[in-house]
């Protein structure tokens, strides 16, 4: 009697583990569905893949531009902000270029090389503008990307998606599978030597 409990609580074990083990794998499964559709297409399409080192020539305040958040909602939600416009000296070419924070500044606003997140405060937002702009006329040496093919001439301070980024992106669901493929190969072992127990 004590017997069949013991396999019977055993049966159970066997089947939660392997009903664990098939979910962990489903879930990273579906997390490498996810990244593959939204952080890998960024990364390929990105061209601004080779890292330099970039001179400030001059670091401007431009009149103020309408915030690209703004457009097409309402009157209340649309602000202004100073246009940050930074040009930089290309050491790989000794181009004279203009410098983007990320690759998602320059598709928002070409004419700014920063582009600030919508806030109420527009004096936090100037502030911070005048703050960078300070920054880069202290710190006149810097490392940037730009486009070996030559598609863009302007750089990039950093890239949204780095190589780094992308393959810290790809570990945790990688940790998931294994242990959920460990987890299975632990059960259908177990499962073989009970069956090969018992059969002896």
């Amino acid at each position: 009697m004590l017997g069949k409990k013991l396999v019977t609580a055993q049966k159970r074990g066997e089947t939660r583990a392997l009903c664990l083990g098939l979910g962990m794998v489903a879930c990273s499964m579906m997390m490498y569905f996810f990244i593959g559709i939204t952080i890998v297409p960024f990364y390929t399409k990105s061209v601004w893949t080779t890292e330099t080192v970039c001179k400030v020539l001059k670091a401007s305040i431009k009149d103020k531009v309408l915030c690209p958040e703004g457009k097409g909602s309402e009157d209340e939600d649309i602000f202004l902000y100073p246009c940050l416009q930074v040009w930089v000296n290309l050491t790989a070419s000794g181009q004279e270029v203009m410098l983007y924070q990320t690759e998602d500044t320059l598709e928002r606003n070409p004419k700014c090389s920063y582009v600030p997140d919508k806030l109420e405060n527009s004096k936090e937002v100037e502030a911070r503008i005048e703050t960078i702009a300070s920054n880069f006329k202290k710190y006149h040496t810097f490392s940037c990307y730009y486009d070996p093919g030559g598609t863009q001439t302007n750089v990039i301070l950093s890239r949204l998606y780095p190589p780094k980024g992308l393959l810290f992106a790809f570990l945790w669901p990688t940790l998931m599978f294994t242990g959920g493929c460990l987890i299975i190969v632990l059960v259908k072992i177990s499962q073989y030597v009970s069956v090969l127990s018992a059969w002896q």
